[in-house]
């Protein structure tokens, strides 16, 4: 065995450069199930950014469903998400470049045809959270950016419309039902027979904040056509509490995750009110930043009725079985990070997701649960072969751990820490090693266990890395989260300089050379924790926020009365702004 080089922290060798990052890499946004096949989006640096959509059938094979130059995105609420739906192998998605809602067979159809109206001003109505009515409709969040809209609210209008799937609407855009408007703001509908779930909030929460889970039935016309809705009531949430994903069981019941009890946790409808499912201590849901989030899946195959979640418990996230009695089962796996938690379409009792680990990258990968407590995972698409392309095998790659440290006012704060990690090569013993310090955005937000070269080209050079989860951040619970309440710029700073100085008192890194990186929110924390104190010899602020006057004049309808909670509200607090 070779003995390891010592060279100073910071100047070390490594095969993790810059364009490795993203050569041959396509980030996995979101999974659907449709029968027997299995969807999801990828978005490909090399091919412009775009995202392309996937199906994998039965036999394994992957079909690029969507033409060249074609881009399965939506601007909805700026950051978008929830831009697709696939029914019965029919797709619907919001395009890209005019925000239209699109449909294609991928069967019979050559070029996705148009099945919303052309706006009369560029991307002046956009689509977003598509599921399906029934075989002629479909339900979709509609923003619109119409002038006259514009004119008469002073910001674009969200509402719940119902949409016929034979395009009859491009020409006729009296075809299209409005069925719920009103709030500032609508998401997640969800349709069980002529049921109708959706969450709506109002101006200035976020949906993090205050949400509310609504019901109702559909109205029809003697030909099947919806024409409103009726029996509208809250049934969960108000502005203390966050109700995010709202999914039919198998038994008509009615699922979602709140907050109500600090934790983001399973809850269910009854004739009573809303009642817990296995409450813990832990995060099933998450903020609501884009469309389409799934925490949870209810499943229904052999074993019977069950839910399927992914659970955050310390920065690290993994799977957990909620039996139709209440009882949860913690799914052990090699899994640090889950997303997009799908239920099968093939009557198996599996369910699709979107997985990670410290030491490969995020991918869709199906999980069978065949042995209680535990679960056999497939991956459905070939990762990169870091090792075979570039040598970059799992000896290059630094473990995240879990960490908890002291910070200001006599708060506890966590983080994820990455010691530097190289296989040939070691610090000299009378040296410790610079720490860069990661600011996340957000800020409600989080830093997620998963392999992430971008992290490992510190690391493999010789830098240790820290990625703080500050006061403020999601998956430690409500409280937690409401730290940053009129103190951005304060307590994610202090944590950020708390996370510094812990590792340096325990002699991990050296004090003298503490870095710190973050991006838009995180830019913002960058900047302040370089203005406002000297812990940090060098900053790296990248697209940060520099103005919170111009950021809250200026910023798109979704976050236009963020800062209300994050700073104050405007132009009340304009000196703290200032």
């Amino acid at each position: 065995m070779t003995e390891a080089e010592k060279l100073p922290f910071g100047s070390w060798s490594s095969p993790i450069i810059a364009s490795r990052l993203v050569e041959g890499a396509a980030g996995v946004g979101e999974v659907r199930c449709d029968g027997p096949d299995i969807w999801w989006s990828e978005t490909r640096p090399g091919e412009g950014g775009r995202t392309q959509l996937v199906r994998r059938g039965p036999d394994g094979e992957l079909t690029d469903m969507l033409p060249d130059s074609w881009n399965a995105r939506t601007q909805v609420h700026e950051y978008g998400g929830g831009a697709w739906a696939v029914l019965s192998r029919t797709l619907v998605f919001s395009r890209w470049d005019d925000q239209r809602l699109y449909r294609l067979h991928g069967d019979t159809d050559a070029e996705p045809r148009a099945l919303s109206p052309e706006p009369s001003v560029p991307r002046g109505l956009r689509y977003a959270d598509v599921c399906r009515l029934d075989a002629g409709w479909l339900i979709a969040v509609r923003e619109s950016h119409e002038p006259e809209v514009m004119r008469r609210h002073g910001e674009a209008m969200n509402e719940l419309v119902a949409i016929p799937l034979d395009g009859s609407a491009v020409d006729d855009p009296a075809r299209i039902v409005v069925l719920v408007s009103g709030p500032d703001f609508v998401s997640s509908p969800r349709v069980l027979g002529q049921r109708l779930a959706w969450t709506q909030w109002d101006h200035p929460s976020m949906p993090w904040d205050g949400t509310e889970l609504w019901t109702a039935g559909v109205e029809r016309s003697d030909d099947g056509s919806p024409t409103g809705l009726s029996g509208a009531r809250s049934v969960a949430g108000g502005p203390e509490e966050s109700v995010v994903q709202p999914a039919f069981a198998h038994d008509g019941s009615l699922l979602f995750c709140s907050d109500r009890s600090g934790w983001w946790n399973l809850w269910r409808t009854t004739p009573d009110g809303p009642a817990p499912v296995s409450p813990v201590d832990a995060e099933i849901g998450g903020p609501q930043w884009v469309f389409g989030e799934r925490w949870f899946a209810p499943v229904d195959g052999a074993t019977g009725p069950r839910v399927v979640g992914s659970i955050v418990r310390n920065g690290l996230t993994g799977l957990c079985v909620v039996e139709d009695d209440g009882r949860r089962i913690d799914v052990a796996s090699q899994l640090t990070a889950v997303e997009q938690v799908v239920a099968t379409d093939d009557g198996s009792g599996d369910v699709v997701a979107i997985g990670a680990t410290a030491t490969t990258e995020s991918a869709p990968i199906r999980c069978r649960f065949a042995v209680y407590g535990s679960v056999e995972l497939t991956l459905l698409r070939p990762q990169r072969d870091l090792e075979q392309q570039y040598g970059i095998g799992p000896s290059w790659f630094s473990r995240p751990e879990p960490i908890t440290f002291p910070s200001i006012n006599g708060r506890t704060s966590h983080a994820l820490w990455y010691p530097p990690t190289n296989p040939s090569t070691v610090g000299p013993d009378s040296e410790l090693p610079p720490l860069l310090v990661l600011s996340h955005g957000g800020p409600t937000s989080a830093a997620r266990a998963r392999l992430d070269l971008s992290r490992q080209f510190w690391t493999s050079r010789g830098f240790a890395v820290v990625d703080v989860n500050y006061g403020g951040s999601t998956g430690y619970g409500r409280p937690y989260r409401r730290l940053l309440d009129r103190q951005w710029g304060v307590v994610d700073v202090e944590d950020c300089i708390a996370a510094a100085r812990h590792l340096a008192a325990l002699g991990w890194v050296d004090p003298h050379r503490l870095a710190i990186r973050g991006g838009s929110a995180g830019g913002f924390t960058t900047l302040a924790a370089l203005t406002f104190h000297d812990t940090f010899a060098a900053g790296a602020s990248h697209y940060g926020v520099a103005d919170l006057e111009a950021l809250t004049l200026e910023t798109h309808k979704f976050e236009s009365r963020y800062l209300d909670s994050l700073v104050g509200p405007y132009p009340e607090d304009r000196a703290t702004y200032v």
